[in-house]
């Protein structure tokens, strides 16, 4: 199959692909087989982060790949993430440097704000999560938003990295970082999908010039047990989808990509099943009818499926929802 063509053009002129290979919860032993599958299958983005302790692995497939001769480093879309212990600015280009010796790789083309709060940094850089007494994460007694997003500035004009960006932010904190950016946030990493449109989010980014990228678009039916809730709504079997699924002649999974992207999303679906990790990229052999669109825009159910980091920091200044 040949490399992915469908990009969109970022707000500094770069273009990424549409659809990338999502990595989290992916085990070091089942993503390197997985991002082998992905680039063989036309695949050309893919989306880690630090704090999925799983770079080394991926730089390890990379490398394979770039040895066999059949991609080459400038074909591809790297992404990774600015992990929360590490947002203190003296840090940020000191954490870049780990991930970049993780993949093996000189750039990034795409470096993220992981999460709007910062965790405690007590000096490991492996404790990624570190809790409290209580059990939730360790909040930072300080935090400078603006302050760790000036550092990542400092990482494009270095070359580190080509773009930046920012996951899980709010429309209050993507506008305040505009206000005084040198380097806009070229994307804003969210969780998206039918039960949680991110609506009034995406046309705040949208007339910012800063694009969305739908994280978990099947409502991450792979996600921890401490995240599950018994009544959770799944995504998947959604009787809307469904029925769109078996008009089109296409999968729940492929129904829902194609709404997102075509509501002007990039998307990251994560597997490590080289079937369905083929699947996913056949989205652009069909399209939904305005119909079909606005019958998707009218399911009512409603669902966060990680409301857990918000309730981590629900009183804290940043807490992005």
């Amino acid at each position: 199959m040949a490399a992915l063509k469908k990009t969109i053009q970022l707000n500094n002129g770069k273009e990424m692909p549409i659809i990338g290979l999502g990595t989290w919860q992916s085990p070091k032993d089942e993503v390197k087989a997985a991002l082998l599958a992905a680039l063989d299958a036309g695949y050309r983005h893919i989306d880690t982060a630090y704090s999925y302790m799983n770079e080394d692995a991926i730089g390890e497939a990379l490398q394979e790949i770039f040895k066999s001769g059949k991609v080459k480093r400038e074909d591809l879309f790297i992404v990774t993430k600015l992990p929360l212990i590490h947002m203190d600015p003296k840090l940020v280009k000191r954490s870049l440097e780990l991930s970049l010796k993780n993949f093996q790789l000189s750039y990034l083309d795409l470096y993220l704000v992981h999460f709007p709060i910062p965790l405690e940094y007590d000096g490991d850089d492996t404790n990624v999560v570190p809790q409290n007494e209580s059990g939730n994460w360790k909040g930072a007694d300080k935090w400078d938003l603006l302050g760790t997003w000036k550092a990542m500035e400092d990482l494009v004009d270095l070359g580190l990295t080509k773009s930046i960006g920012v996951s899980n932010f709010s429309i209050s904190q993507v506008e305040r970082i505009c206000k005084v950016a040198k380097h806009k946030p070229v994307t804003n990493q969210v969780e998206c999908h039918i039960y949680l449109p991110q609506t009034e989010l995406v046309e705040a980014c949208k007339k910012l010039g800063i694009t969305i990228t739908a994280y978990s678009p099947f409502g991450s039916p792979g996600r921890p047990a401490f995240i599950k809730q018994a009544d959770d709504p799944v995504v998947m079997e959604d009787p809307v989808i469904l029925k769109l699924a078996e008009k089109c002649g296409k999968t729940p999974a492929q129904v829902i990509l194609r709404n997102l992207i075509q509501r002007g999303m990039i998307v990251i679906p994560k597997s490590t099943n080289p079937e369905r990790i083929r699947s996913n990229l056949q989205v652009f052999d069909f399209s939904l009818s305005k119909e079909d669109m606005e019958e998707i825009d009218k399911i009512k159910t409603r669902h966060r499926y990680f409301d857990f980091m918000g309730a981590m920091f629900k009183d804290h200044p940043e807490c992005p929802w």
